[in-house]
């Protein structure tokens, strides 16, 4: 698969400003701007829908993900219209939480993901090098192509999952922030003298945004961006808005449904404005943290850790079982072979409040532990991950957590989408 590249009319007006007294003065112009380029994509869809013709590669953006750090105020603008920002730089809420989790549900959402890490690889030999430190195929991919990937250990304890852009000239992860220095610090590591990749956080030189619910495809319409819509998952595009590139991808960290927006801090305010005046609501970390337990995404330190491995995780769709030998691929095929997973993450509805790290027991025999918990959108809801055993419990099954509460094993989204081998075939087959 290659990529389309929309590009904007030179007549259309310049948007980037390197004195961040400019961008203040001409936010209202930008957001006008920014809306007018997406509308221009109309008169030459035909040309992006003809991906091989000359004229499309005559439009093709040389996108590089390497931009100079540039002073925004993005933040100070969600500030200012009542968003709670943290010391690091996070937006905690908005103080819709209800209202936004709503919308995940029946209507359209925006997270600012910004402080998720990105690691740009690239080099010539960035493909088989990430083929071999993860556990999904790369060299079947093409560019514009994406899937999910897992980072493990060499005993296939899951370090993280990353979300995975093939571009041109690099391939771009999307990592979890407390992951993201060690990630990269690893795959440094790793690299050989002979070897042609290179390794970069660029978390700072770029903002993303992710655009998830059942109408989000009808923003990515109004914004003349419905090419991508019902493209496969992790399918990347770029596309030059009034001369700064910003790249859309289909999915994001939490859902196979929904966009990414990856773009500079230049241009960061004007494309959240931009998604905004589209119906989407603000969603901030604190309901984040909800929707991620909620829908079953496990995260590094509480469901991701050494106590437990990638097929533990449910974790499938991360994972090649036939590209041969990577880190880790020797564990996990031993655990597919010998039907060695022991036990397995579940959601559970809980009847009160719950400490992580709790046991889960069945019958006075503990079975497994509690990841993670949340209040539900009412006070008197609660949520929560854990792992337990295989054969202790399964899907309506009760358990209990800690000393009395009562749980209910129920199954959640994101995990509902892996799909594990059929048992006849579980056996790995290796090149």
């Amino acid at each position: 698969m290659t990529t389309a590249t929309a590009t904007a009319p030179p007549c259309v007006a310049h948007l980037v400003s390197h004195s961040t007294a400019r961008l203040q003065h001409s936010r209202a112009a930008l957001l006008l701007h920014l809306n007018a380029a997406f509308r221009t994509k109309k008169t030459t869809k035909n040309n992006l829908s003809s991906r091989n013709t000359s004229s499309t590669i005559a439009a093709a953006l040389p996108f590089e993900l390497s931009p100079p750090p540039i002073d925004h105020d993005f933040l100070d603008s969600v500030t200012a219209e009542g968003a709670k920002v943290s010391e690091e730089g996070i937006i905690e809420t908005f103080e819709n939480d209800d209202e936004a989790l709503d919308a995940f549900d029946n209507g359209v959402v925006v997270m600012d993901l910004s402080h998720f890490g990105r690691i740009r690889a690239s080099g010539d030999d960035r493909i088989q090098f990430l083929h071999n430190q993860t556990t999904a195929n790369f060299e079947c991919l093409s560019e514009g192509q994406g899937c999910e990937t897992v980072f493990v250990t060499p005993t296939a304890r899951t370090i993280d999952i990353a979300y995975a852009w093939i571009m041109k000239k690099a391939v771009l992860l999307m990592v979890s922030p407390e992951t993201c220095g060690n990630i990269t610090e690893m795959l440094n590591k790793y690299i050989f003298f002979a070897d042609k990749v290179e390794i970069q956080d660029i978390t700072k030189q770029t903002c993303l945004f992710a655009l998830s619910g059942p109408k989000s495809s009808e923003v990515m319409a109004n914004l003349n961006l419905g090419d991508l819509v019902g493209q496969p998952y992790g399918t990347n595009r770029h596309y030059n808005v009034n001369g700064m590139p910003i790249t859309v991808g289909v999915g994001n960290i939490i859902s196979e449904e929904g966009f990414s927006l990856l773009t500079s801090p230049a241009a960061a305010d004007s494309v959240w404005k931009t998604l905004l005046s589209q119906g989407a609501i603000p969603l901030g970390s604190n309901a984040w943290e909800k929707l991620r337990i909620t829908q079953g995404r496990p995260a590094p330190g509480k469901e991701l850790t050494n106590d437990f491995n990638v097929l533990e995780a449910g974790l499938w769709n991360s994972i090649s079982l036939n590209k041969g030998c990577y880190k880790g691929q020797e564990t996990i095929s031993r655990l597919i072979t010998y039907d060695g997973v022991k036990q397995r993450l579940w959601g559970i509805h809980l009847s009160a409040p719950a400490e992580p790290g709790s046991p889960i027991t069945v019958n006075g025999k503990k079975v497994g532990k509690l990841t993670s918990y949340t209040t539900g959108r009412k006070e008197c809801d609660h949520f929560a991950l854990g792992y337990i055993k295989r054969k202790a419990a399964s899907d309506g099954d009760t358990v209990i957590v800690g000393e009395k509460i009562i749980g209910t094993v129920v199954n959640v989204p994101f995990l509902s989408r892996q799909s594990p081998p059929p048992v006849k075939n579980s056996g790995p087959r290796l090149n």
